[in-house]
């Protein structure tokens, strides 16, 4: 029984050297005001680079695909072709999926970065995929996200300001009205 305990331990420490370089840090949250905005958050994108935003968004307008559940990846799987088609055909639209979870310990927040790294073999998706761990209420309640159910599509600019939203799967009517909200934010803008 104690040789079981002296390998696991000899396990677990070897997960966790090992994990150290790549370890996935909490995300940071800072809520500027009570006004609904996306806050200024940090994360590491499956690249393992970390990234704050909305400084670090690559877009002067950016979709959000915010989802808080494992089974929600079909619902933005629904919207990344035309993500992609927008971003294509529109400069300086860039677009993002924000896993968004309850901070947990930095073994679990690694393993299931590296959990999705493996699974997620496209560049781009690395890229852009940039989980937040953090207090999902806290950042619900800036962005005026109700709640968890739901994969939220956001419409936001560098300042953090949401200029649209919607939730759910990708439909003809929602699309039109994500470019309608985009070309008024360029007016604008």
């Amino acid at each position: 029984m104690r040789m079981r305990k002296v390998v696991l331990a000899g396990v677990v420490a070897g997960v966790a050297l090992h994990a150290w370089p790549i370890g996935v840090g909490p995300s940071r949250l800072d809520i500027r005001s009570d006004d609904v905005h996306f806050p200024t958050v940090s994360g590491y994108n499956l690249d393992r680079e970390e990234l704050i935003f909305p400084r670090d968004f690559a877009g002067g307008l950016n979709i959000l695909f915010v989802p808080f559940r494992r089974h929600h990846q079909a619902t933005v799987d629904t919207w990344i072709p035309f993500a992609q088609e927008v971003e294509a055909t529109r400069p300086g639209v860039a677009y993002y999926e924000l896993p968004t979870i309850d901070d947990m310990g930095m073994l679990r927040r690694t393993l299931l970065n590296e959990g999705m790294r493996a699974g997620i073999p496209n560049q781009t998706a690395r890229e852009r995929t940039v989980t937040l761990y953090l207090d999902t209420k806290k950042f619900r309640r800036a962005t005026a996200i109700p709640g968890t159910d739901q994969v939220h599509v956001l419409l936001v600019n560098r300042e953090g300001d949401i200029l649209w939203r919607t939730t759910g799967n990708h439909t003809e009517a929602k699309g039109e009205a994500l470019l309608a909200a985009i070309e008024d934010a360029r007016r604008d803008g």
